[in-house]
């Protein structure tokens, strides 16, 4: 057995700490050292991950231990492990935020996976607005749990040399024995534009290798990069890797582009090592499934951002509606349903027509958040499973749905709690979807 590359996790004590920057200039910055990477996020994400690969060269995939459970937490942990020379992993919100489970298991948090896969985390720490006091808030972030290892911290947002010898000495004293790996400077220009589902796609930003290289070239200014990579750790986890998803088809047509690039890698990389064939089309360049699949998804993503560029994509809307025609079977997730649905409403109040392959109209104009961790019982039988098959995901959108004619329902879900949610999606003949994100099929 090959042995598995060192890793490490880089956390904060709360969103907006910078974690996302500091992770892909390190992935940028180690590669220009020619190390092969593998990369990882903690939760469910799908925009972090796509900026992660950009940066590394390599797939990003997925930990989150509510939704995959410990087992294919494992297997995927080795895999990551497995012919990389390091594991570079980021955290989710604060190092100890989750789901809120009400006890009933781990609530997915970054520590929980810290704990999981034995990797050390390197706490990175925002100094706006605060001086002395971060080395109480390091410290005590260091005892909460005896299960996680904070093996080193980052500063950012340093002001000055002032703003720096005060916190340095302060943590000096607090916790003498964790080393101070860095101390990156305030600069606006180091940031990324984020719209309402979280960070602007990596596709979409043109000038996106130049951004990486300027963050590397930051940190390999201001961080101990040598020091930093010398206190990864490998994790002892091993486990054999299934599929999170059944295939839906043996020839499957995934939209890819602006509007659907909210695909799991774990998903694809699943059904391709399931003996599926895997091509992509551009909905918004009207391209339609490939004549030859016998299954279609189409994933999340900003459809709501692109309706009338969909509306008129006669050769994509007419490919689905052929597929459902000759009953093979086509699957949506988020975007991808409200896609499959008759209509969709963008922020201006312009309804624009879809699909019309399953009986819903759905709303950006009328916006509620809708997040949270979902747990999934199939209604129906699907490719997904006969009914009754069990699915951990998660939402995360701000469509609502404006009209829905009473049919069969996807899912039976519930909350990371287990209270009972409202029946979601819709099956109406070989088409089904809904505005869950699929993570993991569970053991019923």
């Amino acid at each position: 057995m090959a042995m598995a590359a060192p890793g490490l996790i880089v956390a904060a004590p709360a969103s907006g700490s910078g974690k996302t920057t500091f992770t892909l200039g390190l992935l940028r910055a180690l590669r220009r050292r020619r190390l092969v990477l593998a990369s990882a996020k903690v939760g469910p994400d799908y925009i972090d991950t796509a900026f992660h690969a950009a940066a590394s060269g390599r797939p990003c995939f997925n930990l989150d231990l509510w939704a995959m459970g410990s087992d294919a937490l494992a297997a995927r942990t080795a895999d990551l492990g497995a012919g990389a020379d390091l594991v570079v992993c980021e955290g989710v919100m604060g190092l100890f935020d989750g789901a809120d489970t009400g006890g009933n298991g781990p609530g997915g948090s970054t520590a929980d996976v810290a704990a999981a896969t034995g990797w050390p985390v390197i706490l990175l720490v925002d100094l706006r607005r605060q001086a002395a006091s971060a080395a109480a808030l390091v410290e005590g972030f260091r005892r909460h749990r005896d299960d996680v290892t904070i093996a080193g911290v980052v500063f950012n947002q340093v002001a000055g040399a002032n703003h720096r010898a005060m916190v340095a000495e302060a943590c000096l004293r607090a916790s003498p024995d964790l080393p101070q790996l860095g101390w990156i400077p305030r600069d606006p220009a180091l940031s990324l534009s984020e719209r309402h589902l979280g960070l602007v796609q990596a596709g979409e930003i043109a000038v996106l290798d130049e951004r990486l290289d300027a963050v590397a070239a930051c940190l390999e200014q201001a961080v101990d990069i040598d020091a930093l990579v010398a206190l990864a750790r490998p994790s002892p986890l091993q486990g054999r890797l299934e599929a999170p998803l059944p295939p839906l088809g043996q020839r499957i047509a995934v939209a890819r582009d602006e509007a659907f690039a909210f695909a799991y890698p774990a998903v694809l990389d699943g059904w391709r090592q399931s003996g599926a064939e895997i091509s992509f089309f551009s909905p918004l360049a009207d391209e339609a499934p490939s004549a030859d699949a016998d299954a279609a998804y189409l994933p999340g993503g900003y459809p709501e951002l692109h309706a009338a560029r969909l509306a008129a994509a006669r050769r994509f809307l007419g490919g689905l509606q052929r597929m459902a025609a000759d009953r093979r079977w086509i699957y949506g997730e988020c975007g991808g349903y409200m896609a499959l649905g008759r209509s969709l409403e963008d922020a201006d109040g312009l309804c624009h027509p879809m699909a019309g392959l399953l009986p819903v109209d759905t709303s950006f104009a009328k916006r509620r958040l809708h997040l949270g961790y979902r747990q999934g019982r199939l209604a129906a039988d699907t490719p997904l499973g006969a009914a009754g098959t069990l699915y951990r995901g998660h939402e995360f959108h701000y469509a609502s749905i404006t009209l829905q004619q009473e049919g069969q329902p996807l899912f039976h879900p519930t909350d990371a709690r287990g209270r009972d949610l409202a029946a979601a999606g819709q099956v109406a003949g070989t088409v089904c979807g809904s505005f869950l994100h699929l993570i993991q099929r569970r053991p019923c």
